[in-house]
């Protein structure tokens, strides 16, 4: 409580009081500003770059989800490579790729890969992300071993 008083005191001054700032505690002040500010104004900047790559990758990320989602929701894709942009003006850019896959276990599978461009800082920035797709018209046999009928009952 005494903190309290001693900080109302301060902001009480009796209408006689003359006290006030001696030159050279305004001169300390300011140096120590000169130097804080410089910092203070540094990591202002450096934050606004870094929340500006965050939002330009968060909005490549989104981008590249609806595109791959696209590519599902046309079904099962032809093999062979596409490119394009996210609108006219957008500097984001698409490019998709899709290849056949030997496998033993499941028939017409592919892989689809799609990757999205952007300029940032006078780079090229990319994010990738692939997943495999089946042939929903060819039956496949999923079961262990490939055998089909063991059930389990007397």
């Amino acid at each position: 409580m005494t903190h309290l008083n001693n900080l109302i005191s301060l902001f009480r001054r009796s209408a006689d009081d003359k006290s006030g700032f001696t030159l050279i505690e305004i001169v300390v002040t300011l140096a120590i500003l000169s130097l804080a500010l410089p910092t203070l104004l540094r990591s202002f900047t450096e934050a606004a770059k870094g929340q500006a790559l965050a939002e330009n990758r968060t909005t490549a990320l989104y981008l590249l989800k609806f595109q791959m989602a696209t590519i599902e929701a046309e079904g099962y894709p032809d093999i062979g490579e596409e490119s394009g942009e996210f609108g006219e003006d957008s500097r984001f850019r698409w490019h998709s790729e899709v290849q056949d896959v030997e496998s033993e276990e499941i028939e017409g599978l592919r892989l689809v890969t799609v990757t999205v461009t952007w300029q940032e800082r006078g780079r090229e920035r990319t994010i990738s992300t692939s997943t495999y797709l089946a042939d929903r018209q060819i039956p496949q046999d999923q079961t262990q071993g490939g055998q089909q009928g063991q059930g389990g009952g007397g």
